[in-house]
């Protein structure tokens, strides 16, 4: 499933997709996009993968779309065969949960699509700007709603109406990101949290995930709908097979519970 610029390995239950365009700072092309498309909807459907991780080789993560493809006029947003859209449909519609080792630079999409990641780690020199107001462009992948969300609707206009870069410890702080390694030490980090996930119960994480995305509701609705998935989970082979490995004393072993 690898390919030159997109390297696909698969490990512990773990998809890592590694832009691999270094020379370019990682921009992405439309090839790219259809691999990085391809290799998260195929993590959905294999049951052996249970977390996939994002990040990129040299020493950035992506400097945003490849600028040829504005110029190219037979690419239109919005088309749904454009291999940009499937991409972003993927990152939109993905049920495992996906993280991010944002190891430098990070632009346009190289942001905005960690919007869409559950957990974001970032190395010391890690930057990140979302410029498309200075190429006279509109914001994507839903991040005019997506960062509000996360960092606030003041914080998300000055980076969306500026379009400056905000250093690591800075989009820390804000809650773009969940915390900051030296670039050493990242992807160390970033694997060993990825693992710990693919450890958890399965069907349990992707419903924990699901709730996450709804649609907003009311608090009562919302207890509602949990209280009824509590009920059901109680009865699951991953709740047995925990409660049996706290009473013996063992860790659980989630792999054989088919659900």
């Amino acid at each position: 499933m690898s390919t030159e610029n997109v390297i696909v390995k698969d490990e512990a239950g773990v998809r890592l997709i590694i832009l691999n365009r270094a020379d370019k700072k990682n921009a992405i092309n439309q090839d790219m996009y259809a691999a990085m498309a391809d290799a998260l909807n195929a993590a959905q459907e294999d049951d052996a993968l249970r977390v996939v991780v994002f990040t990129g080789s040299g020493d950035a993560f992506s400097a945003g779309n490849d600028m040829m493809d504005f110029l190219n006029p037979n690419a239109r947003m919005g088309d749904a065969d454009l291999p940009v859209e499937r991409f972003l449909q993927a990152i939109l519609t993905a049920k495992k949960p996906m993280l991010a080792a944002v190891n430098g630079l990070a632009v346009g999409i190289g942001t905005t699509m960690l919007m869409h990641c559950d957990l974001v780690y970032a190395s010391d020199n890690a930057r990140f700007s979302v410029p498309f107001i200075n190429l006279g462009l509109m914001p994507e992948a839903a991040s005019s709603l997506l960062l509000p969300a996360a960092i606030g609707p003041k914080k998300a206009a000055e980076m969306l109406m500026f379009g400056d870069f905000h250093d690591a410890e800075t989009a820390r702080d804000m809650g773009l990101i969940n915390e900051v390694f030296t670039s050493e030490s990242l992807m160390d980090e970033v694997m060993t949290r990825a693992r710990a996930l693919a450890a958890k119960p399965p069907s349990a994480m992707l419903l924990i995930k699901s709730l996450l995305k709804r649609e907003p509701e009311t608090p009562g609705a919302r207890m509602a709908r949990e209280s009824a998935l509590f009920a059901e989970r109680l009865q699951s082979a991953e709740c047995k097979e925990a409660a049996s490995a706290f009473f013996e004393k063992r860790a659980p072993d989630f792999t054989k519970c088919a659900e």
